[in-house]
């Protein structure tokens, strides 16, 4: 058992608990010291602004009647599990693919819990710049986000050269 945690993917599993242990930290922080669509200017395009995500990511499905919740819990349950079935198959040369998938994770974990005990998730990081705003999102967004530009890196950088 302590092989799978040296040996393979699961060795990366820490990165899922710290980005749960952020994501649900800052929301915690957000709920008890910002009301309700209170926006706090940090810097001439980033403000933190309480909001609450019903939906996906950029609030896809928002408006839907309320089956998008267990739907949302569903998939990150499921993709996390396929997930770390894939992790345990890695051996330890892999870095990188492990790495996002673990930021991965632990960003669709941290947005489940949300799903599961507030019917919705806590948005606060809103970037913008004069009337352009790009969505709120949250640190487990971050943490998706992140995690899918390093597989797309490993993508980039790994591919392999075909030869006729």
């Amino acid at each position: 058992m302590l092989n799978l945690f040296t040996q393979t993917g699961w060795r990366f599993l820490w990165i899922s608990v710290l980005v749960i242990g952020l994501d649900q930290f800052t929301k915690a922080l957000v709920l008890k010291n910002i009301e309700l669509y209170q926006a706090i200017q940090i810097s001439p395009f980033f403000n933190l602004t309480h909001v609450y995500n019903y939906g996906a990511a950029f609030s896809f499905l928002h408006d839907a009647n309320g089956w998008q919740r267990w739907f949302f819990t569903v998939i990150a349950f499921t993709v996390s599990g396929f997930v770390l079935w894939w992790l345990k198959q890695t051996t330890k040369p892999h870095v990188l693919v492990p790495v996002a998938f673990s930021l991965i994770i632990g960003g669709a974990l941290g947005n489940a819990y949300d799903r599961l005990v507030l019917g919705y998730v806590v948005d606060f990081l809103v970037l913008y710049y004069q009337q352009w705003q790009w969505p709120a999102f949250n640190i487990a967004d971050s943490a998706i986000c992140l995690g899918a530009l390093l597989l797309l890196i490993d993508m980039f950088k790994n591919k392999e050269v075909k030869h006729d």
